[in-house]
């Protein structure tokens, strides 16, 4: 490409030395160099070059020279060859140019010498005419006036002919243009006989014509393009402009007064005689009282009316089709904007978007109202479903959570209508700020957000000991919906409804953290009521176990009662109910024989005490005081403290629950030997299997040793079954 690019730029130079031009295009001055061995100049003497060359060069120099002169000769050649096959396509076709220019110019010329000849013979042929004509100009335009006239006479004569037809057909509006057209001529010339007779048959034809205007005014079937029709007319012939503004106003009242009847029953699209009325008085230019007296019929009529609309705006109660009632408003207000046209400055425009911003903060209402309804009768559904066995609370929840938003996104969808483009009042200002910030986004949407909160912190007040008629799984899954909410669901809700209804409105409202917390609050609430009311269940199943046996006089134990494989089959079944819902949890490192540990009646110093070789009485006192000592050094169990949310912590706070009202339902008891050991029995068994369920095996055996110890402090003859025994009972129990 540089080997190209650095040709052109020779072959250009050649040429512009060719033709004597410098860098800017111009004739160069011509520098001439006088030197004689300057081959590049004019005054080159070659055999003065030569002898210059032999006494200057040696032969080796005078070779490279030669060699480097046939070079640049080879290179001149080449170059100005390349230079005329460039430029020969394009002297070929300026030569065919200049060649059909030539004949163009032939033709054109021969054309313009025809146009020239012909030009003169029109100029002399009109002057030959008008040369003819000029006597004859004068009359002819006499002759034209008086044909005129003859013609508007002919029209004067005609006249009452003409009217009379008019009035025959009941072409009024054209009766009244022709007259009116007549009326000054008639007027002007009404001194001479002929044409005061024409005047005055024209005007019995005229009187008669309104007569029968008046008539048509006056009787009740004319339609309102009839009447608006008798009014201009009337106008136009000059009749008082008030009484007919109040006769026009009576008479429109009075049908009116029938159509407004009818809307007390059925509501039909407003009536058009009021805006044609307003249409054909505000097109005249009447007085200022007339326009006054319409403006108070609008008004009154006009309130009679909204009060109407408003009562059946009410009763459409309805949220299924919301485009019906949209419509219905948009027409309702289009019609009044084209009452604004015609009456400027009248109140009706305004209070008609009153009632529809009304209609609209009434219908945001109504679908709060049914999203609220809609969640109560989904959860009635999931009660219900939480009976049948076959399906399970992580594929309700799924479900309610899916329902609900797609409820959500079609209420947002309905209410949009609202503030479509093509809809007329969505330009207004309340539907481009007020409606979507605070009706939409808070009366609506945050609103049921808070309403979800709400009701499902109700259902942690009912009394009782288990929790009144709410069943525990509904609790579980109101948690989790709640805790959902926090995490995601508020904010995926929230942003899609400010991207449909805050582009451009940015009014305080509610933060989106202000809601989650209150979720996050709703879930721990239900958590941790649903913990309570587990426990309290297989707690009360525990009391009832204690309270109805006599542990004094019972047999030795043989196996593990069924309240406590009922206890163990309950938790069970509630472990995995939670893991449905909530993650695992962290736990506390198991030691390796969990499952086998033993209790002693006594712990520690109190068993050592208790059975000491030298019995005496203080010794009970010994023992109090040691276990009490023990006690003190013991880790503090909350029994009712808030769990998380995770499977570990909602299961540890039910066994805490449950265990200690067991232990509160011993220390009521006094027990003989074998009720003892029936405690040890069962006490040994649920640590078999409860101790996988907690995040602390320690709980569990703390709680458990408590149990058998308080047991034997309440026994009348504390005689403890063996180890080896117990295991073999709860094994094969």
């Amino acid at each position: 490409n540089a080997d190209v690019s650095g040709r052109r730029r020779r072959v250009h130079g050649m040429l512009k030395l060719y033709y004597g031009l410098n860098e800017e295009g111009k004739a160069a001055e011509e520098s001439e160099s006088l030197d004689p061995c300057d081959i590049n100049g004019p005054h080159f003497d070659p055999e003065l070059y030569l002898n210059k060359l032999r006494r200057e060069c040696s032969l080796a120099e005078l070779m490279d020279q030669e060699t480097c002169m046939v070079k640049q000769i080879r290179s001149l050649d080449s170059d100005m060859q390349t230079l005329v096959y460039e430029n020969y396509n394009k002297f070929i076709s300026a030569t065919d140019t200049i060649r059909k220019m030539k004949n163009d110019f032939k033709k054109m010329e021969d054309e313009m010498d025809c146009l020239s000849a012909n030009m003169a013979a029109i100029t002399e042929f009109s002057a030959s005419i008008s040369g003819t004509l000029q006597d004859q100009h004068t009359q002819i335009t006499k002759l034209s006036g008086v044909h005129t006239l003859l013609r508007k006479l002919q029209f004067l004569f005609e006249l009452p002919a003409r009217l009379n037809k008019c009035l025959e057909l009941q072409a009024y509006a054209q009766a009244v243009s022709s007259h009116r057209r007549a009326r000054c001529v008639l007027q002007q010339y009404s001194h001479l006989p002929s044409f005061k007779g024409i005047q005055d048959d024209c005007h019995a034809i005229m009187d008669k014509l309104a007569q029968e205007l008046r008539q048509k005014f006056r009787d009740g079937g004319s339609s309102a393009k009839d009447l608006s029709e008798c009014v201009e007319l009337l106008l136009q012939l000059d009749e008082p402009a008030e009484e007919l503004c109040d006769k026009f106003l009576s008479h429109a009242r009075s049908r009116l007064e029938s159509d407004l009847q009818g809307l007390e029953a059925e509501i039909r699209p407003y009536p058009s005689a009021a805006k044609d009325a307003s249409a054909q008085l505000v097109s005249k230019n009447i007085p200022q009282m007339a326009n006054c007296k319409l403006h108070a019929f609008v008004d009154n009529l006009a309130a009679r009316y909204f009060s109407l609309v408003e009562r059946r705006i009410q009763e459409e109660k309805s949220v299924g089709d919301n485009s019906l009632l949209v419509r219905a408003l948009d027409r309702f207000h289009r019609r009044l904007q084209a009452v604004a046209k015609l009456l400027p400055g009248s109140a009706v425009p305004n209070k008609g978007t009153e009632i529809v911003i009304r209609a609209a903060t009434e219908r945001v209402k109504q679908y709060l109202s049914a999203l609220q309804s809609f969640y109560m009768d989904s959860l009635t559904d999931v009660r219900q479903a939480l009976a049948t066995p076959r399906l399970s609370v992580a594929g309700l929840l799924s479900s309610l959570s899916a329902s609900i938003l797609n409820q959500i996104k079609s209420v947002l969808a309905s209410v949009h209508l609202f503030t479509a483009k093509d809809i007329t009042f969505s330009n207004k200002p309340y539907f481009k700020g007020e409606f979507c910030s605070q009706g939409v986004r808070e009366s609506l949407v945050v609103s049921f957000i808070k309403f979800v909160c709400q009701s499902s912190r109700h259902f942690c007040e009912s009394a009782g000991d288990k929790g009144g008629s709410t069943p525990p799984a509904l609790l579980l899954l109101l948690s989790r919906l709640c805790l959902d909410y926090e995490t995601s669901t508020i904010s995926y809700i929230l942003t899609l409804t400010d991207e449909q209804f805050l582009d451009q409105h940015h009014s305080p409202v509610t933060p989106v953290t202000t809601l989650c917390a209150e979720a996050k609050e709703a879930a721990q609430k239900l958590l941790n009521h649903y913990v309570k009311v587990q426990g309290l269940i297989i707690s009360q199943m525990l009391r009832k176990s204690v309270e109805t046996r006599d542990w004094v006089n019972t047999i030795e134990p043989r196996n593990v009662r069924a309240v406590m494989k009922r206890v163990v089959e309950d938790t069970t079944s509630i472990d995995v109910q939670v893991g449905l819902l909530y993650e695992e949890g962290v736990r506390k490192a198991h030691s390796s024989d969990s499952s086998k540990r033993t209790f002693s009646v006594y712990s520690s110093s109190r068993q050592q005490a208790r059975y000491a070789a030298s019995y005496t009485p203080s010794a009970p006192m010994d023992t109090n005081l040691l276990s009490n000592i023990h006690k003190l050094f013991s880790e503090r169990i909350d029994i009712f403290s808030s769990v998380e949310f995770n499977k570990v912590s909602v299961m540890t706070g039910i066994i805490k629950i449950s265990l200690k009202t067991f232990l509160e339902c011993v220390r009521l008891r006094t027990f003989g030997r074998y009720g003892l050991q029936q405690i040890q029995v069962d006490c040994h068994y649920l640590q078999m299997y409860l101790w996988r369920f907690v995040s602390d095996e320690n709980l569990v055996h703390f709680l458990l040793d408590e149990i058998v110890g308080s047991s034997a402090h309440r026994c009348l003859d504390p005689a403890p079954m063996e180890q080896s025994v117990i295991e073999v009972i709860c094994e094969r129990g």
